[in-house]
């Protein structure tokens, strides 16, 4: 069961390992994405920061989305973990019974604009955010799992 999927262009570090791990009792962090399954060096540098208990798994984009359709990830309590929004739709437009995602933290470059301390935007990052908003997907910035829901598209 999915439980979150979070959108953190550092996918898993102490906010993802420790407090929303323990805060959504999560037995399994699904990080995805075609660049990080594809760069070994990432990969095992991201599996020192896992949690203990946890089990980690790391996909490209494809066999993510056929893992959590066929069921196969249905036993776990999951985090999934993405870089970036454009990520986080494709996972939404592959998997339909994912209806929400949390905006932890994006990155901040020259072209982008802040949308809160931890969120940054290009134009084409707003536009797909108003598109996953008006077909009815939650879009939730939380840094931590015990703050109050803020909802993005009121932002926009």
């Amino acid at each position: 069961m999915i439980q979150l999927l979070r959108v953190d262009h550092r996918l898993l570090h102490g906010q993802v390992a420790v407090t929303w791990t323990s805060a959504l009792r999560a037995d399994c962090i699904f990080i995805v994405g075609d660049k990080v399954a594809n760069d070994n060096v990432w990969r095992t540098t991201l599996k020192l920061g896992k949690p203990r208990g946890c089990k980690l798994v790391i996909k490209d984009m494809a066999h993510a989305i056929e893992a959590i359709n066929s069921g196969v990830t249905d036993k776990y309590r999951m985090i999934i973990c993405v870089q970036t929004l454009a990520e986080a739709k494709q996972l939404v437009d592959g998997c339909p019974q994912i209806r929400s995602i949390n905006l932890g933290n994006t990155k901040e470059t020259p072209t982008t604009r802040e949308v809160t301390r931890q969120i940054f935007l290009e134009e084409s990052d707003v536009e797909m955010l108003r598109e996953l908003d008006a077909r009815g997907i939650e879009l939730e910035y939380r840094a931590l799992a015990d703050d109050s829901k803020v909802n993005v598209a009121r932002l926009l």
